[in-house]
This record gives structure tokens, sequence and C-alpha cells, in this order.
């Protein structure tokens, strides 16, 4: 008889150590849907973030405008080439751009919008040079975006190509004058090259010198009034929310994730 109170309050230590084991697994488990909430949440204000610390400005988005996206792979996003229609889902490719336009044409059905994706994989500056009155002027984009910049370097690093950042910065100036005196009223998007770094291709060999382009694309954007899209600084805040894998497989090309990502930034530098 002695005993059955140890033995007692034993059992009702047992159950409440249950108890509170169960309260504090439950705690835990709130805390960690929270912080993944918190976690979600950030990913939108990561482009806010990025653009708020490169001072971004802004263009209008008008009435019966022609919009034309414009680059390398990352913006043809295998795109069907010989189909010349806008608002196509095959011509405008499975990338940033086709999702960027989709959103424009969503959010702005009363505007009659039209776009277009020209970007060819592979492309360097000169090659946009060498296809530029077919793929833009004879176009007559009101906006014309711009991607371009990261096979310039990409290829020097591999020696696929001699070109260098002077090469880079003063091929693209000739292109953007060209482009100001056939269409005097276009409202130029330049978007900065981007890479994750540690992320197969992209490895410490490409620095400082990839930089240097990303500089080189910011300055054209400020001589020639352009609205900037600050994708370097958009990725390297994504990578700590999910890894550089998740957003990009190889470092350059964006996997769905990152080409939302992308998108989302685009739409950033566009107004009613």
């Amino acid at each position: 008889m002695n005993h059955e109170p140890s033995t007692m309050n034993k059992k009702i230590n047992q159950i409440k150590n249950r108890m509170m084991n169960h309260l504090t697994s439950r705690r835990n488990f709130i805390k960690a849907g929270s912080i993944a909430g918190v976690s979600a949440l950030s990913i939108t204000e990561i482009i806010t973030t990025a653009f708020a610390e490169a001072k971004v400005g802004k263009i209008s988005i008008g009435q019966n405008n022609t919009v034309l996206f414009q680059g390398d792979s990352i913006t043809d996003a295998g795109r069907n080439k010989e189909n010349m229609n806008p608002n196509n889902p095959s011509a405008l490719g499975s990338g940033y751009a086709m999702i960027a336009g989709s959103e424009l044409l969503f959010k702005y059905p009363e505007k009659n919008l039209k776009v277009y994706n020209k970007g060819i994989s592979g492309n360097k500056v000169y090659q946009l040079a060498e296809r530029w009155d077919a793929d833009c002027l004879d176009l007559k984009p009101d906006v014309l975006s711009i991607l371009i910049g990261v096979n310039d370097y990409w290829h020097k690093h591999d020696g696929k190509y001699n070109g260098t950042i002077e090469v880079y910065r003063k091929d693209y100036q000739a292109l953007l004058e060209r482009t100001k005196k056939a269409l005097p009223n276009v409202k130029l998007i330049i978007a900065e090259p981007f890479a994750v770094p540690e992320v197969k291709a992209v490895d410490k060999t490409w620095y400082p010198e990839f930089p240097e382009y990303q500089k080189a694309a910011r300055d054209m954007a400020n001589q020639f009034d352009a609205a900037f899209i600050p994708y370097q600084s958009v990725f390297d805040k994504a990578v700590k929310s999910a890894p550089g894998s998740y957003w990009t497989p190889d470092g350059v090309h964006p996997t769905l994730a990152g080409a939302q990502l992308m998108a989302q930034a685009w739409m950033e530098v566009v107004k009613g």
C-alpha cells in the first residue's frame, strides 16, 4: 500500500510529460509553418527590395503599343521562330518573355497590345546588330526590352569568342544609338545580364570580370534613359530563399521558377 502513491505519481507525471511533448510539438509545428509563410512572402519582397536598392524608374504601356523582347537563349526559351504572329504562345517561347507577355495581355486587355519575342539562342550584341532591321526596327516597337551580355562574356571565357568588355560596350552603344535614331520615341528596357555563382558553369573564374559587363549594361540604361532591371540583385536575394540550382540549372538559364522570378521583375518596370 505504501507504494501506491508513488506509482500513481509516476503515472500522473507520465501523462503530464506526454501532454507537454504534444504541446511542444504543436508549437514547433506552428512556428515552422509561420517561418515557411514568411519565407513564401519574402519571394515577392525580393523584387521590391532589389528595385528599391537600384532606384529603378518605370516606363508606361500605351494604347496599341507593340512590345518586343530581344536577347539570347534566356529570352528565346525555345520559341517557334517560324511563327511570326504576336501574342502567340508558340512564338513567345516558354521563358520569362512568355510569362511577362501573358501578364501584360491579361492586365491590360483594353490596350490592344502586340507582344513579340525575337530572342535567339547564343546571340551576342554584334549578332543582334546583324539582324536588327528585320527583328526589331521593321516591327517598330513602342517598348523594346533587351537582355544581352552573358554570351559576350561566357563565350569569351570558354575561348569561343575573342570579344572584350570594350567590344561589348562599344557594340551595345552603337546598337542603341541606331535604335534611337530609327525609333526616337521608343521606350527602352535594359535588363542586367546575370549569373548565379557556384551553379555548374558559373565558378570563381567568372569574377571579377563578368561584373564589368553588368556595369556596362547599367551605364547603357543611364545613357539612353532606359528602365533598368537589376536581375543580378534579384537572383542574389532569391538564393537566400532557395538554393541557386532551384532558380537555374546551370547558373545562367532559368528554371521555371527562375523564369517566373524574371517575369515578375520585368513587370516591376512597367505601368499602365
